[in-house]
């Protein structure tokens, strides 16, 4: 069950029940920091990327993940962080500036860190996910000439991708619709998803071999098979080193 703790925002003194997201780790386990009841929340005023983000372990199997750090925004206007519990020991949730070196797997490829863009509306889906691909190293990411059953298509040299805004999880079909039309093509492929998926989606998948990432709402892509996970280490086959801006 996702941790809830009772929240007060300084500026107005509304009261607020506030329950930690969860996000898939690349095992399917779900992860979530541990939320600090006795601590007060601190009031967003300034944005630092080492502020933004937890390293946060797995409890399945102990990776640690960078996930957006627990934040409400009150009716008044004000942005609360919500404060987490330490934990001793090589569990302990950090911020990404004092996760020390050679935690967790090393990335095959260095790259920058990809740069969140929030997402709100069904354009923005489309558009992290097309950033992402381009950050992974797939050069001219454009539309898909065929349209998906469900989203958005994409595509790039070599490669198919389907975003899904909706607020559907994707089912074990769309998967498979997406790789057999990646199959007719000779290509990759790739799906986004904003809801998550089914379990059949999840299973048919790793049977099938294709990455499935969802887009949270802070706009940084988070892997949810092993597929994806590798893809997220790797990039692309021959990739493109320009920015993931470089065109767009």
């Amino acid at each position: 069950m996702p941790e809830s703790v009772p929240v007060r925002c300084p500026a107005c003194r509304r009261e607020h029940v506030y329950t930690a997201p969860s996000y898939p780790c690349v095992c399917g386990a779900p992860t979530a920091p541990r939320l600090d009841p006795a601590a007060e929340p601190a009031v967003a005023a300034h944005r630092a990327w080492d502020d933004e983000w937890l390293a946060v372990p797995c409890a399945a199997c102990g990776r640690r993940n960078q996930w957006p750090h627990p934040e409400l925004g009150c009716p008044c206007g004000t942005v609360l962080r919500i404060p987490v519990t330490p934990v001793a020991g090589p569990g302990t949730p950090q911020t990404a500036a004092e996760t020390p070196a050679g935690t967790g797997p090393e990335p095959a490829v260095r790259r920058p860190a990809f740069p969140p863009r929030a997402i709100r509306t069904a354009r923005d889906a489309v558009t992290v996910a097309a950033l992402y691909l381009r950050w992974l190293g797939y050069g001219d990411v454009r539309r898909a000439d065929q349209r998906p059953p469900n989203g958005i298509g994409l595509a790039a040299p070599g490669l198919l991708a389907q975003v899904d805004p909706t607020v559907r999880p994707a089912a074990h079909r769309d998967v498979e619709c997406l790789w057999l039309t990646a199959m007719t093509e000779s290509a990759d492929c790739v799906y986004f998803s904003l809801a998550g998926y089914t379990d059949a989606a999840r299973s048919g998948a790793d049977a099938l071999g294709v990455p499935l990432f969802v887009l949270d709402l802070a706009g940084v892509p988070q892997p949810v098979n092993d597929p994806a996970g590798t893809l997220h280490a790797t990039g692309a086959p021959g990739r493109d080193t320009r920015s993931a801006h470089d065109g767009l």
